[in-house]
């Protein structure tokens, strides 16, 4: 039993494993010049990061370890690995404005990772339920909208992204190319921002709303192995601007919160 045990807690570390060799690899591709083998890598990458959690959770293996590792694997997957995808697509004609936006993005996603361990290792109060919310976008929404926005590439043009044939899509298609900078420079603001994004960690799967959470997953899975760039790019897009969402109806509902306390001081005066 000792034995399985210790077992148990090393599979939860083969999928981490898989997402560092799978962000190691996008590098490796991007440098090479196979631009949509580097993206589809980090989409790998993410696979197997959303799995590690959950098979740790299953299995009741979280350590330390496995947290330290799991940050560790994800700077390369999702930080490293897209600043290096887009410098080799687009920043490297930006000359010294290219590299720094690569630099903040890798910096960002460094203290978006810094900040979620801080906040885990916090004690946490029992009296309080768990939060479904991340406090900034995660490095691997922020990984997935740019790996995903590059392979829609294909989608318009029919035509797999390459050293040589960069240059005739940017001639084709120059405003996806000029927007790759503002957006890195966006994600990189969100991931280190306050703004609140689902977590989807603690959904329990036998509650109604679970099911019809799980049925759309289904639904998800199905337009992704039919439609997977298509359907890919618009999940993390949908993910991405959700935060946006998620503020202005909590702004609408503090403005209506505060119109309420007027008219109640208005009433009693």
């Amino acid at each position: 039993m000792p034995s399985l045990r210790k077992g148990l807690y090393v599979l939860p570390s083969l999928f981490t494993a898989g997402n560092l060799a799978s962000g190691f690899l996008s590098v490796i591709y991007a440098i090479n010049g196979n631009i949509n083998a580097a993206a589809w890598f980090i989409i790998l990458a993410i696979l197997f990061d959303m799995s590690d959690g959950r098979v740790a959770r299953i299995t009741k293996t979280m350590s330390k370890f496995g947290m330290e590792f799991d940050s560790l694997c994800d700077l390369v997957s999702f930080g490293v690995a897209p600043a290096v995808l887009m410098y080799q697509l687009v920043l490297n004609t930006m000359a010294n404005a290219g590299i720094a936006i690569a630099v903040i993005f890798v910096v960002a996603s460094a203290t978006r990772l810094a900040k979620f361990n801080v906040k885990a290792m916090e004690p946490q109060d029992k009296t309080k339920s768990k939060s479904d919310t991340f406090s900034g976008l995660p490095t691997p929404a922020s990984a997935g909208l740019i790996a995903s926005f590059v392979l829609s590439y294909e989608i318009f043009d029919g035509t797999v992204l390459n050293f040589k044939t960069i240059p005739l899509l940017m001639k084709k298609m120059p405003f996806f190319f000029n927007a790759m900078p503002v957006i890195m420079l966006l994600l990189a603001f969100l991931m280190v921002s306050t703004v609140p994004y689902g977590a989807f960690k603690h959904i329990k799967w036998t509650r109604p709303k679970s099911i019809q959470v799980f049925f759309l997953a289904i639904v998800f899975i199905a337009l992704i192995c039919a439609y997977p760039q298509n359907t890919i790019f618009i999940i993390f897009l949908l993910y991405v601007l959700s935060g946006f969402v998620v503020l202005l109806v909590r702004g609408h509902k503090i403005r209506k919160a505060l119109s309420k306390f007027k008219k109640k001081e208005i009433n009693n005066d």
